[in-house]
């Protein structure tokens, strides 16, 4: 039986503008790569945002900690990695991210 789960993922257009666009993937098969998952949405990276009734952060783009445990690795399956039934992720360019989380300054 393949375990499949409701995953939302933020596609992030700017971290400075706080601009970015959820999209809802319905029967998404946590034992896919994370790799795989990036292929449907597109090829880039992804971070956890938030997991049902988890706490959520105060950043209203994603968290900037946690790194090393959130960001998902693409040799990982979306299980491994964390992703579960209800799961948010952010998905956005690692470079645009680096640079904010040097300076995370707003712009309106």
């Amino acid at each position: 039986m393949t375990a499949e789960a409701v995953v939302t993922v933020r596609l992030v257009r700017s971290f400075e503008h706080r601009n970015f666009k959820p999209v809802v993937f319905h029967g998404v098969r946590l034992e896919q790569t994370v790799q795989d998952f990036m292929q449907l949405v597109k090829d880039d990276t992804m971070k956890i945002i938030h997991q049902a009734h988890g706490a959520k952060t105060n950043e209203l783009v994603m968290s900037l900690d946690d790194d090393e445990t959130l960001i998902l690795q693409e040799g990982q399956t979306l299980r491994a990695a964390g992703v579960a039934h209800e799961t948010e992720v952010a998905f956005f360019r690692k470079e645009d991210y680096s640079l904010y989380k040097a300076n995370p300054q707003t712009a309106w």
